[in-house]
C-alpha cells in the first residue's frame, strides 16, 4: 500500500519530488563545505588518501554502468537499461556518502604539478563540477520519470529527451572526475589541504 502511495505521488507530482530532492541534496554538499557541522568523524590523511581512491572505483563503476544504460535503450533493451540507470543513480548516491564524509572529515588535496597541467586540471575540474551540479535536477527528474511510469507511459512524457541530457551530462561528468582523480593522485602528486573549496579527488 504504501509503495503504491509513493508511486502515484511520484506519477502525480514528478516535478515538485524532483525540486525536493535537489535542495535536500543542494544542501547535505553546501552544508558540508560551508558550515562546521560536527557530524563528520576526523579522518587522517590516509583515511583521506583512501577514500579518493574508493570515489574512483564508485565513479568508474558508475561511468560505464551508465554508458551501458545508454547503449541498452539505443537497442531497445528497456529493462536493462532501467536497471543499469537505478544501479548508476544507486553508485552515485554510495558516492556521495563517501563523498561528504571524505570532504567533511578531512579536507581535500590540491594539485601539485607543471603549469600547463595545472591549468588543463582546473578546467577539466571546473567542467565537472559545474556538470555534477546541474545535472542533479535532471538526473532525478529522468529517474522520477522512470520509476513512476510504465515503458508504455514514458513514451507520452517528456522522460527520453531529459534522459538523454541528464546521461550525456553525467557521464562526461564521471569522466572527467575519473581523469582529474588520475592526474592528481597517479600522474602527478598532490598536497593536503583543509576545507577551502571543492576540489572533487
Amino acid at each position: 500500500m504504501a509503495t503504491a502511495d509513493a508511486r502515484r505521488r511520484l506519477r502525480e507530482r514528478p516535478m515538485g519530488v524532483t525540486i525536493l530532492l535537489t535542495i535536500i541534496g543542494y544542501a547535505l554538499v553546501i552544508g558540508t563545505f560551508l558550515l562546521d557541522i560536527p557530524i563528520y568523524p576526523d579522518l587522517t590523511n590516509a583515511q583521506v588518501d583512501l577514500l579518493s581512491h574508493v570515489i574512483a572505483v564508485i565513479n568508474t563503476t558508475a561511468t560505464v554502468v551508465l554508458t551501458l544504460g545508454w547503449y541498452w535503450i539505443r537497442a531497445g533493451e528497456v529493462e536493462k537499461h532501467r536497471l543499469a540507470m537505478i544501479s548508476g543513480f544507486v553508485l552515485i548516491l554510495g558516492f556521495l556518502v563517501v563523498y561528504l564524509l571524505k570532504v567533511g572529515g578531512g579536507g581535500t588535496k590540491e594539485f601539485v604539478g607543471p603549469q600547463g597541467v595545472y591549468y588543463a586540471y582546473l578546467v577539466m575540474l571546473a567542467i565537472h563540477i559545474i556538470l555534477s551540479i546541474v545535472s542533479v535536477p535532471v538526473v532525478l527528474y529522468a529517474l522520477v520519470l522512470g520509476l513512476s511510469h510504465t515503458p508504455a507511459e514514458l513514451r507520452q512524457t517528456p522522460h527520453a529527451r531529459v534522459g538523454r541530457i541528464a546521461a550525456g551530462a553525467w557521464i562526461l561528468s564521471l569522466f572527467l572526475g575519473v581523469v582529474t582523480y588520475a592526474l592528481l593522485n597517479h600522474v602527478f602528486t598532490y598536497e593536503f589541504a583543509s576545507l577551502v573549496a571543492p576540489v572533487v579527488f
